[in-house]
């Protein structure tokens, strides 16, 4: 059946009922039109499931800024191909990603989730994603649409900005990706856009992405952000999500009724949703779906995953200790032993393993690591890590205290909302802790809800009160209640919360060491090895959804701990575990800086290769790096309103001094650059050549960068590509180079020109062209 004799066989009710979801992740079915559920999931960094937490087991790929690093389409598009197959895997046709908002400041909380703070690296990546994703039949969902660059009072907040900037910033990865790889859905922000709601922006959708760009696809809501009916449904979204219930449904009958809603404005959303529903699979010729795919933990996943991770890890800095050939390490840190593999948030998944860096380096060089702990990085604590419980199983209670249901669990935490759990009236999640001889230890509790814990013979009670958020107090920063507990082999934990919202979780682990003593012990390591590797970073209280950083300093005493090893090692060697900037007060007392980002399960293994030289960490910065806070623009909207006063100077473009440039990265070997040449035609640079030299002695890859600076306006990145050279070999590189980025916005396009500067990142321009020369 075509879509528009199958919109024309339902009656009124049945339409508007396809345009709300039917569950937090799912979609209705229409049996009269041979329609099945459409099943979404969050993806950008995994194909998470339905379930919010403790869901189906799937591969962690490293976060967007790791992957963004490698700077190559060929790698994007095969990190889509994995993520086609997990989403066949679980039988979900629509992935909720990838977010191409940008890096507009360094203290962004979701900026590990997006690519980059250059609108072209940003939209050209995305497409190679899209394309490996939908070339596989598997829906993507480009987001936020648009200037979702803040988390604070994201659903409430007006971004507001001149038409100029928004054209040639924060739209271009869009239109980029809609013009590039078609995707079949995008996602509409929370946020206002100069007062009007992104879910019923006309101009911005119906007037820019449906009809200047010719989008085809579907415009679904980021979940609960409809604000409206009849305004949501004219201004051009075609699904709101999740459901049941919200401004739609029965109010949205009801404005087709009134004369406030046309029906043909229904028609063309239904006409939409059954557009996805066919390229998917799941209307007309319905999908079956494949059996033979590679598990998570399968070989094939996990030499994808480490390649990922490492080739876009990033050299900072390196004194000629790098990469490690040293015979005895000290690697030193919480983040070496507790590596962060993901981010916070909706994105968050559950992995088959992480790997961490303490294993990944001693499974290389055994003995040879002496492994010590470091300073506390959190304020907040974790669920258990694998092996601190076992037998954990979790259960849920109606109103009477009979049983519901009862599963046994990998981990001691569940979602209360959105899962198998949610309308419980009471949830237990209990375990038995692993351990050979007796032990304080620090137990307790992490949720909103009536607490009681059961341990060691002793009741403790906790009532950890309500917030006003569900998703990003319940789920995204859960309050706590610990006590110190001396726990025997044997012991069992039990907790039990009534009134629970969206997470509950039991915590488990030794009781913290005061810093003073963590850096004791990592001094006197360091002194006896000949290369001390110190593991620092931030965690999901930083990097996370729902949240924006007040600072760009490492938690805890982490820049304590570096300095004192610096000054007792012979060599320094940080790792940095984060996604997005931090200040290095110690920068210039340490030898070499691998920043590492948010690896993924393969973490541990794959900065393990990035050290020992196995995989040649060349990524290339996304971000611009601030030397201080002051540096970073602020994030917190006044009276209601976060004003881009900026324009188009964000990120490297309006940068001075800033600690790395915007595409810095050193590799593992040197590069000579000679002559270059410039393509164009109307003024138009189509393409620039350049001839490279690798002066090292190793292979290596380099990422030659082309930018546009023009006389009177922001410098851009025009184009950019990756090229592996062999020690000694000298390589012609050619770097197309896009239109869209050498234009202004003025009430319509025009063309700008200006130098071209040819560079290994804007801190080591190699070659400049001036423009009577192109």
């Amino acid at each position: 059946m075509d879509i528009e004799k199958a919109v024309a066989r339902l009656d009124l009710v049945q339409k508007v009922r396809l345009l709300t979801g039917s569950a937090l992740f799912a979609l209705h079915p229409e049996p009269e039109i041979g329609l099945v559920s459409l099943k979404l999931s969050d993806g950008p960094t995994g194909v998470r499931g339905a379930e919010l937490r403790g869901g189906t087991i799937a591969c962690v790929l490293p976060n967007a800024t790791l992957l963004a690093q490698h700077w190559d389409v060929a790698l994007a598009r095969e990190v889509g191909e994995v993520l086609a197959d997990e989403a066949a895997a679980q039988q979900v046709h629509v992935v909720l990603g990838p977010t191409i908002n940008l890096h507009r400041t360094a203290l962004g909380g979701r900026l590990f989730e997006a690519y980059s703070e250059d609108p072209l690296l940003t939209g050209v990546i995305a497409a190679a994603y899209v394309r490996g994703l939908q070339d596989k039949g598997i829906a993507a969902t480009p987001k936020h649409y648009v200037a979702n660059e803040s988390e604070t009072e994201r659903r409430t907040a007006s971004m507001v900005l001149d038409e100029r900037t928004l054209r040639e910033v924060y739209l271009l990865p869009f239109e980029i990706v809609v013009e590039d790889s078609s995707p079949w859905a995008i996602m509409a922000a929370y946020n206002n856009v100069n007062g009007v709601p992104a879910t019923e922006h006309t101009d911005l959708v119906e007037g820019v992405l449906k009809g200047e760009w010719g989008f085809d696809g579907l415009l679904m809501s980021d979940w609960f952000a409809t604000k409206s009916t009849a305004a949501s449904a004219n201004g051009g979204l075609d699904l709101a999500m999740p459901g049941p219930g919200g401004p739609w449904e029965d109010k949205l009958v009801a404005a087709v009724h009134a004369g406030e809603v046309a029906e043909s404005v229904i028609d063309d959303h239904v006409g939409r949703l059954l557009l996805l529903a066919s390229r998917t699979g799941a209307f007309g010729s319905v999908r079956s779906w494949p059996a033979d795919l590679p598990a998570p933990d399968s070989p094939v996943r996990r030499e994808q995953l480490r390649r990922f991770a490492a080739g876009g890890m990033t050299v900072l800095k390196n004194s000629g200790v790098l990469p490690v050939r040293e015979s005895s390490v000290a690697l030193i840190g919480r983040h070496a032993v507790a590596t962060v593999a993901q981010g916070g948030g909706s994105a968050g998944v559950r992995p088959p393993h992480v790997i961490s860096i303490a294993d990944g380096l001693t499974s290389r060089l055994g003995s040879s690591v002496s492994v010590v702990d470091g300073v506390e990085v959190r304020q907040r604590y974790a669920a258990p890590a694998p092996g601190v419980l076992k037998d954990i199983r979790a259960t849920t209670f109606d109103a009477d205290g009979e049983v519901l249901a009862s599963r046994d669990m990998e981990i001691a935490e569940l979602a209360a909302y959105g899962g198998w759990a949610q309308g419980a009236a009471s949830i237990e999640v209990s375990g038995e802790v692993v351990l050979d001889e007796p032990v304080r230890m620090l137990i307790g509790v992490r949720g909103f809800g009536d607490w009681t814990i059961d341990v060691a013979g002793r009741r403790h009670a906790a009532v950890l009160a309500r917030g006003t958020g569900i998703v990003e107090e319940a789920l995204l920063k859960p309050p706590h209640w610990t006590a110190e507990v001396l726990l025997s082999p044997g012991d069992r934990i039990t907790a039990r919360v009534r009134g629970a919202v969206a997470l509950v979780g039991l915590i488990t682990q030794p009781v913290p060491r005061a810093p003073a003593d963590a850096i004791g012990a990592a001094v006197r390591a360091a002194r006896e090895a000949d290369v001390a590797v110190v593991v620092v970073g931030l965690t999901e209280e930083q990097e996370t959804e729902g949240f924006d950083k007040t600072t760009l300093a490492l938690p805890g005493e982490q820049d304590a701990l570096v300095a004192a090893v610096a000054a007792a090692a012979r060599r320094t060697v940080v790792v940095v575990n984060a996604a997005t900037p931090v200040l290095m007060p110690w920068l210039g007392q340490v030898d070499a800086v691998l920043w590492a980002g948010l690896p993924g399960q393969e973490a541990g293994d794959a900065v393990a290769a990035a050290l020992l030289g196995e995989i040649e960490p060349a990524g290339r910065l996304v971000t611009t790096f601030p030397r201080s806070d002051a540096d970073a623009l602020p994030l917190v909207p006044v009276d209601g309103e976060l004003v881009y006063s900026e324009g188009t100077a964000v990120g490297y473009r309006g940068a001075t001094d800033p600690l790395f440039w915007f595409g810095h990265g050193l590799g593992y070997t040197t590069w000579e650059y000679g002559a270059a040449s410039v393509t164009s035609a109307d003024g138009v640079i189509s393409s620039v050549t350049a001839e490279i030299t690798n002066t090292g002695s190793r292979p290596g890859r380099e990422v030659v960068q082309v930018y546009l600076r023009p006389a009177d306006e922001t410098i851009r990145l025009i184009g950019f590509a990756v090229a592996d050279v062999q020690p000694g070999e000298t390589v012609r590189v050619d770097v197309p180079c896009d239109p869209r980025t050498q234009r202004r916005w003025a009430g319509g396009w025009h063309p700008v020109s200006g130098d071209v500067l040819i560079a290994r990142g804007l801190g080591d321009v190699r070659v400049t062209l001036p423009a009577d020369q192109e």
